[in-house]
Parts: structure tokens; sequence; C-alpha cells
């Protein structure tokens, strides 16, 4: 199977949104991978605005050579992602592809494995690492292509949201690394690099080795949903300092951030401020916050926050463990199972705690699921930018899961903008004026 992109094969299409009529090429549907493992899935499509082959054509500011290409992903719950195109939804909202065309990014959509497929041998073919490999791949293809497919290859943006989020932040994190070259190998990618320029991360669901911890640091206040679990709940916040101190995070200041036994520290306190920076955003713009028991308010300005009743604001949603499960049965048991096994631990807590006798996945698997492990990795290419949005009302993972995320990458000296947007539960593409806007910042930036 070839991996030279033909240029020739294309429809034109059109959509109409808003007053907004967007005329553009599709290539769909064209094979990534030489030796794809789930063919039907394993396949991009590009879409280019039409006005772009106009002679001397530009869109604010970019030509058929110089547009980014914004690259998103339909991952949800670590499942299959689709090939996704243009398209108007039933509540009369465009997705993002339409919207990116509008500004003039070219569009790469690819379908993705993700747990709980399997071959016609019954094999389960979308266990870790599968979605990031994928991922590579794609971009791998582009790069490959960089003479023959519109965009500057330069200029790839992922986004994704929850676990779309998550691996759009690994594959930011993990540009060209060798772990995960057995596997592209086997598939048969392209021979090219794989870094990408910057990834926005929608509440990604990721660090999921360290999740239960951080989940029981946050939400134990809650209670645990499941009474006969406070055991297990107190074990897990016991064990998140020690995490959180061994990763050495700093602040803007320099200051370390650290956790102490009890759980209180200079860490908790910088990701407090992460949310009376969001409720400050939010009463300049003319919100009125007074109803807001958690919040305290003092001459026109947040005074300070009750970081515990903000917590019984959110509440609890998921039970402990929230994510490797003593009975299994969750997404992530799920992604980390393999060929034979469709659920397994992939933590030692979880397997020590197992009432199910699960078995254990493989060190290497978990650690390839997780930025955290490569953001310091000199092997890795990191992007050079990273966008964070995490709702202020999400409750599907700890708040520390995007705070520790963006505070290792700022120490590394990669930029991280980093967010939790007020009223914002478990979603993604809110904001995609201002995402936009950040992707043509960074662009332009030499």
């Amino acid at each position: 199977m070839s991996l030279v992109f033909d240029n020739t094969k294309y429809e034109i299409k059109s959509l109409a949104h808003n007053g907004i009529h967007m005329i553009y090429r599709a290539f769909t549907h064209i094979p990534y991978a030489e030796n794809p493992i789930a063919p039907d899935w394993q396949c991009l499509s590009i879409y280019v605005p039409e006005a772009y082959y106009e002679e001397g054509a530009s869109i604010n500011g970019y030509t058929l050579t110089t547009a980014p290409i914004f690259f998103p992903n339909a991952v949800g719950g670590y499942k299959p992602g689709k090939e996704c195109e243009p398209e108007i939804w039933e509540d009369g909202r465009a997705n993002s592809i339409f919207h990116a065309l509008a500004h003039g990014y070219v569009v790469v959509s690819a379908g993705l494995r993700g747990r709980g497929m399997q071959d016609k041998a019954g094999k389960y073919i979308g266990c870790a690492p599968a979605v990031i490999c994928d991922l590579k791949a794609v971009v791998r293809y582009l790069r490959f292509n960089k003479e023959r497919i519109a965009g500057n290859v330069e200029r790839i943006i992922s986004n994704g949201t929850s676990a779309g989020g998550a691996i759009s932040s690994l594959l930011g994190s993990t540009g060209n690394h060798p772990d995960y070259e057995p596997y592209l190998k086997a598939m048969g990618a392209a021979d090219a690099k794989d870094h990408i320029f910057a990834a926005s991360c929608y509440c990604p669901i990721t660090n999921l080795d360290h999740a239960d911890m951080a989940y029981e640091w946050e939400f134990a206040k809650c209670g645990t949903k499941t009474p006969e679990r406070e055991s297990i709940s107190k074990e897990l916040q016991a064990m998140f300092p020690a995490y959180v101190n061994g990763l050495g995070l700093k602040d803007e200041l320099g200051n370390a951030l650290t956790l102490n036994t009890d759980g209180t520290g200079t860490f908790a306190d910088y990701v407090k401020k992460q949310v009376i920076m969001t409720c400050e955003l939010e009463l300049n713009k003319g919100t009125d916050l007074s109803s807001y028991d958690w919040i305290t308010i003092a001459d026109g300005k947040i005074a300070g926050i009750d970081f515990t009743k903000y917590i019984f604001y959110r509440t609890r949603m998921k039970e402990a463990p929230a994510f490797d499960n003593i009975k299994m049965g969750t997404p992530e048991n799920e992604l980390f199972g393999n060929a034979d096994i469709f659920y397994r631990h992939f933590t030692e807590f979880g397997l020590k705690h197992s009432e199910v006798s699960g078995e254990l996945a493989e060190e290497m698997q978990v650690k390839m699921m997780n930025p955290m492990n490569y953001i310091d990795d000199t092997d890795a290419t990191k992007a050079q930018y990273f966008r964070i949005r995490h709702g202020a009302i999400d409750r599907d993972t700890s708040l520390a899961i995007p705070v520790m995320l963006a505070t290792k990458l700022r120490n590394q000296g990669i930029e991280t903008d980093l967010a939790l947007p007020w009223g914002v539960p478990h979603a993604g593409d809110y904001d995609l004026d201002e995402l936009f806007a950040w992707v043509d910042k960074v662009c332009a930036e030499p």
C-alpha cells in the first residue's frame, strides 16, 4: 500500500451555517499506514478551503502552504474515534472542523483505534497504546507528504476533549520517542517525524496511574458514594503527597509546590489559586457571584474561597477508586487490557485490592499513556505550546490532574496556557474563537 498522497482525488463540497458558506476540497478515507490493523478505521481525511486554490488567495493571512493544520480527534472514553467531516449538529451548531476551515485552517481528521475493538479472530486490537500510535502515524503521514498536501506540517495543532484531550497532551509530549517505534514500524507508519507544534487539551483524563490518588485527595471530603470504600479512599489520599512531592514542581516564582501528609501545602494552595483566578475573571465580567457561599467578596474583589465548600458545590461523581476500580469495569481498565484480556488493573494499588482476581498491565503499556513520564525526557520532542482547559465544575477527574500537567510543562520551559473556565462541566470546543485566537498567536511567533 502506497503512502504517497494523491492530490488529484478529491470532492468539492459546501456547507452553510450562520451566513458562512464554506466551500472546501475533501480528500477522504486515505490509509495512513501500510499495514493497518483495522483498515476500515485507520484512515484520514484532509479538508482544505477551496479559496486557497485561487491565485494569490489568503484567509486571515494564511495561504495554501502556510495555513496551520488543525488536527482534532473524536476520541471519548478511550473508545475508537471516527473520521469526521464538517457538519451541522442537531442542536444547530457547527462542529470545530467547519469553524476551523472558515477560519483558514487546513483540517485533518482521522479514524483511531480504541478500547473494545476486536478483529475477526476476536482479539482486542484497540488497547493501549493503539490510539497514540495511530495519532503518531497520522502525523508521520502528513510529514512524509509535506510537499504534496496543503498546509504547513510544522504547524500541526492537535485538539481533543476528555480522553481525546488526554491523547492530545500525550501526542504533544512524546514526539519521536523510541518507546513507540516498534508499534509504528509494525503498522507500517511512514518514515518521518511525529512531533507536533501545539496541543489543545480540553479536560484531559490523563495521568491515569495516579488519578485515583488525586481524586480522593480532592473529593473524599464529599464521601465515597460507597461507604465500604472509605478505608480505600484514605489509603489513596495518603499516597498522593509522596507522588506530588516527587514531581519537584515549582510555581512561576520558583517556589516548591508540595503537600504535607495531611494533604495541605503549597500545591493545594496553588490549585486553590487557579480557582480564585477563575472567580476573579467571572466577577470582572459583571457576573453576580454573591449567592455562592464558598466565595468571599470584599470591596468588589474576590477576597478568597472555601475550597472544601467549593468541592461540595461541585460534588463527587465517581466511587473509589475512580479509575482503576477494584471490581474493574471502568473504561480505563479496558484501555489497559491486551489482545486476550478485556479488563486489567493498571496500578499496584488496584491489583492489591482487586476483588475480581484481576491481572496487572505491563509497566511499559501504562508508561506510554501518561504524558507526565515524557515531559522531562530528552528523547521526546515536545510541542512548543500547550493550551489546557478544565471546566470549573468538571468532576470527572481531580483539578490536580490538569494543574500538575500544566506546571510540569511550564517547569520545562514549555509555554502553557491553563484555565478553569467558570461554569463549564466536562466538555470541550466551547470557546473556539478563543482557541483559534491562541492558535493564530502561537503560529505568528517566530
